[in-house]
């Protein structure tokens, strides 16, 4: 039995797929931390918006967090 020695490698089309995948990796995680970065800084103006209604003692402040405006879904 004579086998030849032989290199199998991946070749042109595996590294195209391993840099289409890199590629859209990097946009799929750059798109990610600019969603993330979003939901801070709405949370950190939601948060000084309901510490400002509280200081002043305002009625809607718990409309504005997601609470029941007219009690209506209470029963």
């Amino acid at each position: 039995m004579n086998l030849e020695s032989v290199d199998v490698t991946a070749g042109l089309g595996g590294f195209l797929a391993f840099f289409v995948l890199a590629v859209a990796l990097y946009f799929l995680m750059r798109n990610m931390n600019a969603r993330l970065r979003r939901m801070s800084y709405r949370q950190q103006q939601e948060a000084k918006a309901a510490a400002q209604a509280s200081l002043h003692g305002e009625p809607g402040s718990s409309a504005s967090m997601g609470g029941p405006s007219d009690g209506s879904d209470l029963g």
